[in-house]
């Protein structure tokens, strides 16, 4: 019975996870991302994103930083992408949604500029904004020829 109810919970936070899938690791698609992406800011986060016109096994993928010049400790630059993927994270399902509703692809770069250490409310207000602009900017750009 403990099983049972264990598995539908699992299935139901499923959506809410930051899956291995979803990490932007290869160094080509990175490269290209800051070649050919285009930016915005909404303060302290800058987002750099590429709509991909190769397949990817997940419709999105995602990268953090946090500048070593900026903070030196490993702790703080850390403590800040790990923040910034909890907020993106519980607020990335209305940009899955379009993704799939569009079938686009999408990598994605999220850079922490300000100088000092971010406040959790902060975050917490600023990621929906810059997942909601970011859905009406892939929306404006066109896509590229497959």
């Amino acid at each position: 019975m403990f099983y049972r109810s264990t598995i539908s919970f699992l299935s139901d936070s499923h959506s809410y996870q930051f899956s291995k899938k979803e990490k932007l690791k290869s160094r080509k698609l990175i490269e290209k991302l800051f070649v050919e992406g285009s930016t915005f800011l909404v303060f302290p986060i800058k987002v750099v994103f590429l709509i991909v016109d190769e397949p990817m096994d997940n419709p999105i993928k995602v990268g953090v930083s946090a500048s070593s010049k900026k903070f030196k400790n490993a702790v703080d630059r850390n403590r800040i992408k790990r923040l910034i993927k909890e907020h993106y994270r519980l607020n990335k399902l209305p940009l899955h949604d379009y993704l799939r509703k569009t079938n686009k692809q999408v990598a994605v770069f999220f850079m922490y500029i300000d100088k000092a250490l971010p406040e959790n409310a902060l975050l917490q207000k600023k990621i929906p904004i810059l997942i909601d602009k970011l859905i009406k900017t892939i929306s404006e750009t066109p896509t590229p020829n497959i």
